[in-house]
Formats: structure tokens, sequence, C-alpha cells
């Protein structure tokens, strides 16, 4: 297209443009619904907000607890007087796994491998002194338990090479 088609085509576009009027004014009409409306079906807003505070501030106020008590630090928690049951769990694991051990090592076991068990041994140490120190720390049991299964098949693989 050219620059003389282009400004043809506008002109033919705005003369296209009309504004039509409201064939009859429409707001008379509205203004005579809205004053036959019975008064009494809307409520002031004063009334209502009267009638809705007792409840208003009484949400308020549960909604304050609640955020205080949730803030709340909790409370520390006391270790258990005597052997808790995760410690009582982890002794008796140990226990079981060195006579499983001590059983197992009856037959030849390669010298290479002893710098292994020492190794896995050392970590069971650890971790038992762990659950000392935390007595309520249930990974520590399950961690433990790994560590002695792992002993378990590397005794049970340097005995049957």
């Amino acid at each position: 297209m050219n620059a003389q088609e282009e400004e043809t085509l506008r002109w033919q576009l705005r003369g296209l443009r009309r504004d039509v009027e409201p064939q009859a004014d429409l707001w008379p009409g509205i203004a005579a619904r809205i004053a036959a409306m019975p008064q009494e079906a809307a409520v002031p807003v004063k009334s209502r907000a009267r009638r809705f505070a007792p409840w208003a501030m009484a949400a308020s106020v549960l909604l304050a607890v609640g955020v205080v008590w949730q803030m709340m630090p909790a409370a520390p928690q006391q270790a258990p007087a005597g052997n808790p049951l995760i410690r009582q769990q982890a002794v008796a694991m140990a226990l079981d796994y060195e006579r499983a051990f001590a059983h197992l090592q009856q037959g030849d076991i390669q010298p290479e491998m002893h710098g292994a068990f020492g190794e896995l041994d050392r970590s069971a140490a650890q971790i038992l002194a762990a659950i000392d120190r935390d007595p309520n720390a249930s990974f520590l049991l399950e961690q433990l338990r790994r560590t002695y299964a792992r002993r378990l098949q590397l005794t049970q693989r340097a005995i049957m090479t």
C-alpha cells in the first residue's frame, strides 16, 4: 500500500464512527425504582457493625491467643531417668551383634580385613556415645543398625573367602 491509499483508508474509517444517542433518557426510570424500594430492607452499616462487634472482638482475642501460643518456645524435654528405650535397644543390638561376630570370627579371617573391622567398630562406638548424649535421637539407632549390618556382612564375606 502506498501513502495515498493509507490516507484514504484512514478517512473512510473515521467516517464509520458515529455517536448514537439513546432514544429515551433511562435515568428517571432507574431513580423511580430506587425510590420505590422498601427502606427497611437496607440495614444501616452502623447497626450491622454493632451487631457483629462482640463476635469480631472474640475472634480477634482468640486469634491473638493462638498466635502467642504458637510463638512460645517449647519447654525443654527432660531426658527420662534411667535407661531410655532407645538406649536399651542400642545396647541389646550391640550385644547381639558382638555375639554374632564372636561366633563368626572363630573361623579364619584375613589379617587385611582387621582394619575395616576396626573402623566399623569405632563408628559403632561413636554412635553409642552419641546415643548417650542424646537418648531420644531415634535416627542414631537406625545408623547403629546399619553399621552393625555392614560389619556382619563384611565378617561373613571374610570367612567365605
